[in-house]
C-alpha cells in the first residue's frame, strides 16, 4: 500500500487549510459541472477525502460514492452531516475496485499528481474507466506545470502565501517531472511544515493516458466557470468520455 500523506494531524486540520478551495464561490460551479455530467446516474470520487466536493454533489441528489487510501481523512468525512450515506472503499485508487457503473467518474484538486510514477497515473485512468459505463466521463482538475516561473539557477516557486500560511513547490527532479509541495503554517499552537511529494503532468500526457484506458477527450476549459483553456492558463478542468455501447 502506498505511504499514506495525509494521516493524523494532517488530516485533522485538512480542512482549516483548504482557503477558497472550500469557498462556496468554487465549490458551486464545481458542483454545477458534475452534476450535470452525471445526469440521472452515479458518481464515483476518487480520493474523496473529507468529503468537500462529495457532500454538497450528494446532497444536490447524486448517488456519490468514494475510494480513498486515508482512513484518518474519511474519518473526518464521517463527522460531517451526511457523511455516513456515503459509501466509501479505504483503498488505492490506481486499483482499488468497488460494485456498480457510474456515470462520472472524479478526481479534483491536483490528486493526480499525489500518485508519484507514471505507470500509477496510467493506472488511475484505467480504474477510472473500468468503472464507467458506456457514455460516462472522467474528470480530472489539476494544475498546469510552473516550469516557466523557475528563475535560472533556482528550483522552487511560491505558490501561495497569505497571513500565518506559506506554500510552495520545489522541483526536486525535470526528468523523472517531480516535485514536493512545501506548506508552512503558523498559528496559535505554533508553526509546522507538513510536505507533499508528488509528479506534475502536462495536459497532452494526461490525453495520451486517456487514450491508452480507451477514452477521449470531451472538454477542457480553465476552471469550473468552463472558461476557454489557452497557453497561459495555470490550472484545467478536462473530461474525457468512454464510448457508447456500439460507438467502438
Amino acid at each position: 500500500m502506498p505511504e499514506d500523506h495525509f494521516a493524523g494531524e494532517v488530516a485533522a486540520r485538512y480542512d482549516a487549510t483548504l482557503g477558497s478551495m472550500g469557498a462556496p464561490e468554487v465549490l458551486g460551479p464545481t458542483v454545477d459541472v458534475l452534476r450535470e455530467l452525471a445526469g440521472d446516474g452515479a458518481a464515483l470520487e476518487l480520493a474523496i477525502g473529507t468529503g468537500r466536493v462529495a457532500l454538497p454533489l450528494a446532497a444536490s441528489g447524486v448517488p456519490v460514492t468514494g475510494i480513498d487510501l486515508s482512513p484518518a481523512m474519511v474519518e473526518q468525512l464521517r463527522s460531517k452531516p451526511g457523511g455516513d450515506a456515503i459509501d466509501v472503499t479505504i483503498g488505492d485508487i490506481t486499483d482499488t475496485q468497488v460494485d456498480g457503473a457510474f456515470r462520472l467518474v472524479y478526481l479534483v484538486y491536483n490528486t493526480i499528481g499525489n500518485l508519484e510514477t507514471q505507470e500509477r497515473q496510467v493506472a488511475c485512468f484505467a480504474n477510472a474507466a473500468a468503472h464507467l459505463e458506456p457514455g460516462g466521463s472522467f474528470v480530472i482538475e489539476v494544475g498546469v506545470p510552473d516550469l516557466r516561473r523557475l528563475v535560472p539557477g533556482q528550483d522552487a516557486v511560491v505558490f501561495a502565501h497569505a497571513p500565518g500560511y506559506v506554500g510552495y513547490d520545489r522541483y526536486v527532479d525535470l526528468v523523472g517531472q517531480r516535485a514536493v509541495s512545501h506548506h508552512f503554517v503558523a498559528d496559535g499552537s505554533g508553526a509546522r511544515e507538513v510536505r507533499t511529494p508528488f509528479r506534475y503532468v502536462w495536459p497532452s500526457e494526461l490525453d495520451l493516458m486517456a487514450r491508452l484506458a480507451g477514452l477521449t477527450l470531451h472538454h477542457r476549459w480553465a476552471g469550473w466557470d468552463r472558461s476557454p483553456f489557452t497557453g497561459e492558463s495555470r490550472s484545467h478542468v478536462s473530461v474525457w468520455r468512454r464510448a457508447a455501447s456500439g460507438l467502438g
